[in-house]
């Protein structure tokens, strides 16, 4: 919204090239000496100029080019949300059962039973856990009974998802389940448009390998250095593996990853992008964050005692 007042002073931000890639508002002069706001992705600085992608209603939405010269001021905003970021916490993760296609489940009452082989060597806990971030809908008892048979059934730890602090996790504690003590993962979600904006805008031009299914992609950069892998669960873009050989970190390689995997994803309908991050892991945190995911929910695993 312009502001016909008096006509405003320009320098004033602490902007730059460092703001490409991120969210960010500019206060602009227009050539009347009024200024007006711009909320949107910073997709590229110049020597002269910024482009930013705006946010906002659709008649106000797309890239618009604006002077340096012009700048009032300006500083970097947090990532739009994506509109998933309404859905419950079991909607998000009923989800990741795609990423297994071996995977066998059983309801019990409103909880997931979930069973899965070895993936990538090991037993995930995504996909050998009862999935459990509402009430039962059958008695607590009944249910922690229900989930250490299944799982004895199958000589597996009883193990079961939660959210972390919820009214599920404090209810199963004096029934017999607590934490594992490592593990704790944060839910993030984006939107695949505005997140593909903003690794495009950053990521270096490095040589991909795709290897594709109609469902399911892996990506390998620069002979194996860097990998990641996106399954596809409906429109949803479930994003997993995104690792670096630790030789060749610091080097845009995971947000080439990203790139790829966003482009794919893109390509065949997906909107939102989910993938789950430890707690610890700091440096993919920011990663993430700066290119617009945000933390849905975050998930504990709870084992018997």
């Amino acid at each position: 919204m312009s502001e016909k007042s008096e006509p405003q002073p320009v320098g004033q931000h602490s902007l730059g090239p460092h703001v490409v890639g991120q969210r960010i508002v500019v206060r602009h002069r227009l050539p009347d000496g009024s200024a007006t706001d711009v909320l949107g992705v910073c997709t590229s600085w110049g020597a002269d100029t910024l482009i930013v992608d705006r946010d906002g209603p659709t008649d106000k939405i797309g890239p618009v080019s604006i002077a340096l010269v012009d700048i009032v001021t300006g500083k970097p905003v947090p990532p739009r949300a994506s509109v998933r970021s309404r859905v419950e916490a079991h909607e998000v993760e009923e989800h990741i059962g795609a990423l297994w296609s071996t995977i066998s489940t059983e309801p019990l009452g409103d909880w997931l039973l979930r069973a899965s082989p070895p993936h990538g060597g090991r037993l995930r806990r995504r996909g050998n856990s009862a999935l459990a971030m509402r009430e039962p809908g059958i008695g607590w008892a009944d249910a922690a009974f229900g989930v250490r048979r299944f799982y004895d059934a199958l000589d597996q730890p009883p193990m079961l998802q939660v959210q972390r602090g919820s009214v599920v996790e404090k209810t199963l504690l004096p029934l017999g389940f607590g934490s594992t003590g490592d593990g704790d993962a944060h839910a993030q979600l984006a939107s695949v448009a505005r997140a593909l904006r903003s690794v495009r805008a950053v990521a270096p031009t490095v040589e991909a390998t795709l290897d594709e299914s109609p469902r399911e992609a892996t990506v390998s950069l620069a002979d194996g250095v860097a990998s990641g892998r996106g399954v596809l669960s409906g429109d949803w873009l479930l994003l997993e593996s995104v690792a670096v050989d630790p030789a060749h970190r610091r080097r845009g390689l995971a947000t080439a990853v990203l790139a790829e995997l966003l482009d794919w994803g893109a390509s065949l309908g997906a909107t939102t992008a989910l993938l789950h991050v430890e707690v610890v892991n700091t440096g993919a945190i920011a990663l993430y964050e700066r290119h617009g995911f945000t933390t849905h929910h975050t998930n504990r695993y709870l084992s018997a005692s």
